[in-house]
């Protein structure tokens, strides 16, 4: 049972988050604020898994509020203006939702922000560091780490590139990055990761895997030639 809040100074919409919250059986809205203050202070006593947070209010916006956690809380965003879903994302927001929400699409908010919590993220690698659990749409699927070629970043989503397939999840490349093991994956661009086994060619700014060139900044070239001299001896 996720615990939830809702924030925003609209009455109807908190009683429209409210009505939708009692049809799903796995959360439970245990508080909503028509003040963002208010709730800021209520989530430093109390254990919330999940905000559905409005982004336009007048005391503190759901933007300024969502940039001053510091606890692992899943943020929803909920707005009327579609602009601001770009800015929601960057915070790496569970989802975002256009009002006036409809249940189907409130319900589909709730099923990803459980998911989330469904699989601890020291769990995302299996216990052999054989597999990489990701979501990809509202699925779960295992990507071989023997199989993984390289690892794109844009924005808050990445793409797991393989031989024969592409999978893409939201997640941060560096988020991303933590999970995987340092001896078989490196960070070589601010967009880029690598598998070092996979290596065919490194060049002064870039690294050919297959027909593939992946940038190599100078940020990260001397990690790079430290692990292949490494492995060279």
């Amino acid at each position: 049972m996720m615990k939830v809040i809702a924030v925003d100074d609209e009455p109807v919409a908190l009683d429209i988050i409210s009505a939708h919250a009692k049809k799903v059986p796995f959360i439970e809205l245990v508080a909503v604020f028509l003040s963002a203050t208010e709730a800021f202070a209520y989530i430093q006593k109390e254990a919330i898994d999940v905000i559905f947070l409005d982004i336009s209010m007048p005391d503190l916006s759901g933007i300024e509020f969502a940039t001053m956690l510091k606890h692992p809380i899943q943020i929803i965003f909920t707005t009327a203006y579609p602009e601001h879903a770009l800015k929601g994302f960057e915070l790496a927001a569970t989802d975002y939702l256009l009002k006036p929400i409809n249940f189907n699409r409130f319900f589909q908010a709730c099923e990803l922000a459980q998911s989330r919590m469904q699989i601890p993220n020291d769990q995302k690698v299996d216990k052999q560091g054989e597999s990489l659990f990701v979501k990809d749409g509202y699925n779960w699927v295992s990507v071989k780490l023997s199989d993984l070629l390289y690892i794109k970043g844009e924005d808050n989503y990445v793409n797991l590139f393989e031989s024969t397939k592409r999978t893409l999840t939201r997640m941060t490349l560096t988020e991303l990055y933590n999970k995987l093991p340092k001896d078989k994956f490196l960070r070589v661009h601010k967009s880029y990761i690598i598998s070092i086994s996979k290596i065919e060619r490194i060049e002064k700014h870039q690294i050919i895997i297959g027909d593939v060139k992946i940038p190599l900044s100078r940020q990260y070239r001397d990690s790079v030639l430290k692990v292949v001299n490494k492995s060279a001896e």
